[in-house]
This record gives C-alpha cells, structure tokens and sequence, in this order.
C-alpha cells in the first residue's frame, strides 16, 4: 500500500492557513532555474534486486579517486582514513545516539565533544571552539554573522584568496540579513591591498590561509591593523592538515578561526557530508554560534559534561538566537577526534611533511613540463599552475587519459578569461612517484 499521508484537502486546507495560494509558492526564495519542471526521468517503480543492478552500473561509471592519479583538491582533500575510525564510529552507541539534551544518558557523547573542541581550539591556537558546525562554508558565514554582532558593523571585507563556495555561502547569509561584503576580485599569487578596505563599518576581514591558490601567508600586521581599527580578523582554513606544519591562525592574531575538517578522519564521500570547525578568542564565548559542551562535576563531585551556553532559543526560538545553526556534524566530528587522538602531536606533524613532500615533488615535475608555469611562491600541499592553453580542456583529456589532474579555476570564475589557464593541483600523502610521474608524462602529451 502506498504511504500517502495528506489528502487534497488536507493540502488544501494547510495552504490556506499559511496564506500560500499553491505549494509552489512554498519555493519562492528557491530561483527559477534551479528548480526541476516536471519528474525526474527515473522508472517509476522497479523490485529491489533491479534497483540493486541499475544503481550498481550507474556507480560503476563512476572513476573512484583511489583507482587512478588523483591531484583534485579545491577544499576537499583524498586522505587515508585508518580502518580504526569508520570500525569505531559505527558502534551502535555512536551511530545511532541523538542530540545529547540530557547529559545524565549522554556523557559520552558530550565527552568526545569536549575533546574535539580541545583538539579544535588546540590545532588553530584559539582559547575556545565549538562543538563544530555543518562545514567550512557555513562556519565562515557564520564568523561573518559573529563579527557583525561582536563590533556592532555590518560589513565584511572579503579577500580575493578567500574559497569561491565560502564567498557564495557569506553573500547568502548577508542577502537575507541586510549585512555588506566588500569583497575582492580573485587574486591569484597576492597583491590586493585588504588594509585599505577598512573603513568605520568594517566589521572583520576575512582571509584563507593557505588560501584558493594554495599560497600560504602572514596575516599577523594584517591582524594588528583590524583590531587597531576596531575590526576582527576572521581566518578561513580549508586543508586542516596544513595547521600541522604552518603557523596556527591563532598565534597571527586571529579573532575567529572557521575551518574544513573533513581531512581528519573524513573521506571526501561525494562531497559530504564534511564537519565545520569553529574557534575563538574566550572573550566573544557568548557570540559563538553552535553548541559548546562544557566539564563540569555532578552532585557527588565526580567529573562529567554539559552542553553549555547554549539557551533554548539557540533550538526553539530562532528570532532570538545568536545563530540558526541548531545541529552539529556529530558523527563527523567524532570520526575527526578518533584519527586525530591516533595521529597524536608527532603523527600530525610527520603527516603534513609527508604531504608538503608529495606537493614540492609534483610541482617541481610540473614546471618542468614546456609551457608551464608555477604561479606559488609558497605552498602546503596545493598550488595552482599556468598552463599554455585553457585548463578545462586540458583537465578533460586528462581523465581521458586515466589522470584526475585538479580543478580548472575557470570552473569558479567562468566569466574571467584571464584564469583560464589556471589549474589547481593538490598532492597528499597519498600520491605516489609513479602517479606524479604519469601526470607529467601525460600533461606533455597534450599540450604537445
């Protein structure tokens, strides 16, 4: 029997309460184009081992990111995972436990918060993180949102080097709450003057470190210079791993650290679903969005957890929340804090060697290539390449060819002719000699 829980009065009905004179008008705010006209061109009903067979020749189309040279990056990066983490993670207890209101059935679960926001607040070098957010776009939004609240602006000065999808998520959240972005033209290698955009209604600036282009930089005079004028910085970081061998955000001067998590602990699942990581100064605790779990002792002074801070609003009543984000990526987070605690201090350190090693490695064999250029002077374990003729194309005859190459940055910025040549190449610890030499060998052949 099928399962139809509304009927058209039902429907009807609910409309009118709400004042909308069809469903369509539910999806107002969603634009035109985005939306599908009619059905998905999918067999309406099919048995469950037929389900099995279409599914499985649809994802066998798919090339896997471990079955062929992979140097894709651009905010997500292939890591291994320990066989350890996704074995612990789906213990039942974590897999399936829910939101921990009543900390007196959800020690552990407020437990393995506390340590995450440890090991968050101690990799960025802030006094203070979260119980994590959605992703690293969000939480970028949402350091926005904070510094609006903290300094009482409602402008946000946005570098160029700032992540393309993190500035299309900030100028959603400024859409619908009226705030300003002043933000900059794609600056690939540098050069952009963000100290000469603060003015009176600046509320933060908002950098990346090592930012879209892979270049890895100093914001410490940038930070004097805000808080000299009444601003915050606001430091973005997409590849988490980096903070194991370059200066923490925090030791710059950084007010708000919003971060990617997903390359501890978290494979790059199609995208998601990834873990936000999100820290600050202990002075703007109250301004922090999310949840904050705290230690505490119960009445018979043993130790134990809480959520902390957080009022009900925070879930209840969202006009007056510090922030609509009411969740929080647990499992994420939990998978993030069991690699990390296996790592340890050493383990972090020798990880992000090894990439930084695998990058120098393939950049060094790129620019050997005739007609192509590194544009780095620094890098992590990502950095962006001139090619002699547009990337895309380029990208293309590649995967072709058995080689994931990176992402053309005309992907971002289709309307700028003058970054069509750009590509971003990102090595990890799991890129071998072999890989980065069938890379090179190949990219000769096409631009041949």
């Amino acid at each position: 029997m099928r399962y139809l829980p509304l009927t058209d009065a039902d429907r009807r009905d609910m409309l009118a309460a709400i004042g909308a004179a069809s469903i369509d008008e539910l999806f107002a705010d969603v634009p035109k184009a985005a939306r599908r006209d009619g059905l998905v061109d999918l067999p309406k009903a099919m048995g469950e081992l037929e389900v099995e067979r279409r599914l499985s020749a649809m994802a066998a189309k798919n090339v896997a990111a471990g079955s062929v040279p992979f140097f894709v990056g651009g905010g997500a990066y292939r890591h291994h995972v320990p066989a350890a983490v996704d074995h612990l993670i789906q213990r039942g207890e974590f897999l399936t436990s829910y939101t921990p209101y009543q900390p007196e059935v959800s020690q552990g679960t407020l437990q393995y918060l506390f340590e995450f926001q440890t090991q968050v607040a101690l990799l960025t070098g802030m006094e203070v993180a979260n119980a994590s957010l959605y992703d690293g776009a969000t939480a970028c939004a949402e350091a926005v949102a904070m510094a609006n609240r903290v300094t009482r602006r409602n402008k946000a000065v946005l570098s160029g080097g700032l992540h393309p999808h993190y500035r299309s998520v900030c100028e959603t959240y400024a859409r619908f709450a009226g705030n300003q972005l002043d933000a900059q033209d794609p600056a690939p290698g540098g050069g952009e003057d963000l100290a000469g955009r603060i003015d009176s209604d600046t509320a933060c600036v908002v950098v990346q470190n090592p930012d879209f282009y892979g270049e890895i930089r100093d914001f410490t005079a940038l930070a004097r210079i805000c808080h000299d004028k009444g601003a915050l910085l606001v430091v973005v970081v997409t590849e988490v791993l980096s903070l194991g061998a370059i200066t923490p955000p925090g030791e710059m001067g950084a007010d708000i650290v919003a971060a990617e998590g997903q390359s501890i602990g978290n494979a790059l699942n199609f995208g998601g679903p990834y873990v936000g990581l999100f820290a600050t100064r202990d002075k703007f605790v109250r301004q922090m969005p999310g949840r904050l779990a705290g230690q505490t002792v119960d009445a018979e002074g043993r130790r134990g957890w809480v959520l902390t801070l957080s009022t009900r609003e925070q879930h209840i009543r969202r006009e007056k929340a510090t922030s609509n984000i009411c969740t929080n990526s647990g499992l994420c987070a939990l998978a993030f804090t069991i690699h990390l605690s296996l790592l340890a201090e050493e383990g972090l350190t020798r990880l992000a060697r090894l990439n930084h090693a695998a990058a120098v490695a393939a950049a060094d064999r790129l620019a050997a290539v005739p007609g192509v250029k590194l544009v780095n002077r620094s890098f992590f374990n990502e950095f962006a390449v001139r090619l002699p003729r547009p990337a895309a194309p380029v990208v293309e005859k590649l995967a072709e060819r058995g080689v994931l190459a990176g992402i053309p940055v005309s992907r971002f910025y289709p309307e700028r002719t003058d970054l069509a040549d750009l590509l971003l190449v990102a090595a990890t610890e799991t890129v071998t000699e072999d890989d980065i030499e069938r890379f090179a060998a190949a990219l000769t052949e096409v631009l041949r």
